[in-house]
């Protein structure tokens, strides 16, 4: 069976939705900007299939526009949607069919514009009213549209994380963002993108004068909630972006910067969402025959810090091995493009430390959570 290896991993800067530099750029055009990038210097013959996890878009078929955009028109395209691990999920299925033997050279990612996307509408008797695709049944305790409670709240209490806990981990990943930032290490990542509002370079969402005291003294998301500690500091943005890998495979034998080993998804109670990672984390390494001591590097998505500080405590990490440069409370979560993104930098930061063993890892929205388990040589 051909390995599935990673030929290249690039993304857009992340913005900040509503008021950052692309807010003028919408999906498609994020989408473009990263397939034409992934697809320079191959032939267009060679290139099978782009999957692209997309979300609250329309339900169309970005990839498949995006890949007509960048000249690829005898290049299908497939929607992937796991929420937040859309994009995770578009990385595994591309791995899975290449490992197969039925496609030999996928570009997979995600693409993520909270500033552009529609808005619906749905009926209540003679009235239309705003809408959203819940993500799973209603309950008291696992409200279907508020993440704060199902990722960021129960998976605190069950962890026991502190609110003290939840702002300095949150305090930690703007600092270290912008340690990452201004050491040049997106850099070789990062493929800057014109937009109306100039070229777009350089990540806008971290904090360079967030404090533990100004992270303090936010008010929380449910003061009606007894104990209740989750704030808009130490949690996610709302954001936009594109991340896309090409994953080809190992009988075509092209210079990689990797190699995806294994992924597994789980699903638990909704109500506990944002501990599905630790499951999935499991369950993947699992797979792939290692444990967590095997694991040079992970990325968690920072949902909400609480979710990550819980994931930490249950699996017994090492902080210093985790979001080494930031994650979502400052680099932001472009949601169906995170998880790629997290891989992305992933790749290039084991890259920059002379190779080892990656896991991304994040929650999804109704109960879910995926991981991938990558290995990257020595350059």
């Amino acid at each position: 069976m051909p390995e599935a290896v990673i030929v290249s991993a690039l993304r857009t800067p992340i913005g900040t939705a509503g008021k950052g530099t692309l807010r003028d750029t919408n999906a498609f055009d994020l989408a473009h900007h990263v397939v034409a990038a992934a697809a320079e210097g191959h032939d267009a013959s060679l290139i099978d299939d782009v999957i692209l996890g997309e979300g609250l878009y329309g339900g169309g078929v970005i990839a498949r526009h995006a890949a007509i955009t960048a000249g690829l028109t005898t290049v299908p395209g497939l929607a992937h949607n796991r929420h937040c691990a859309a994009s995770l999920a578009s990385v595994q299925t591309a791995a899975a069919s290449v490992m197969a033997g039925m496609d030999r050279f996928v570009i997979a990612g995600g693409v993520n514009s909270a500033s552009t996307s529609p808005r619906a509408l749905t009926r209540q008797g003679d009235e239309w009213v705003p809408w959203m695709s819940p993500t799973h049944p209603d309950r008291p305790d696992a409200p279907n549209r508020d993440m704060s409670i199902t990722v960021g709240w129960n998976a605190a209490v069950k962890a026991g994380v502190s609110r003290e806990e939840m702002d300095a981990w949150a305090l930690r990943s703007h600092r270290v963002a912008v340690e990452a930032i201004d050491a040049g290490r997106f850099v070789d990542e990062i493929r800057p993108i014109d937009t109306p509002h100039g070229l777009f370079s350089v990540d806008e969402h971290p904090r360079r004068d967030t404090s533990l005291e100004k992270l303090a003294s936010l008010k929380v998301l449910h003061p009606e909630i007894d104990g209740f500690s989750i704030t808009a500091g130490n949690a996610c943005g709302a954001n936009d972006g594109a991340a896309a890998l090409t994953i080809a495979s190992s009988e075509l034998g092209l210079p990689a910067l990797g190699t995806v080993k294994a992924w597994a998804s789980v699903g638990i109670d909704p109500a506990f969402t944002g501990l599905a990672p630790v499951d999935a984390i499991n369950k993947a390494l699992g797979r792939a025959g290692m444990s967590v001591s095997d694991v040079d590097l992970f990325e968690i998505n920072e949902a909400f810090a609480a979710q990550c500080v819980a994931a930490v405590k249950l699996l017994d990490l090492d902080p210093d091995r985790v979001n080494v440069s930031g994650s979502g409370c400052s680099l932001g979560h472009p949601v169906a493009a995170t998880g790629a993104r997290m891989l992305v930098t992933l790749v290039h930061e084991l890259r920059r430390r002379g190779g080892g063993i990656g896991v991304a890892a994040m929650c999804a929205g109704g109960g879910m959570g995926s991981a991938t388990v990558i290995e990257v040589p020595a350059p």
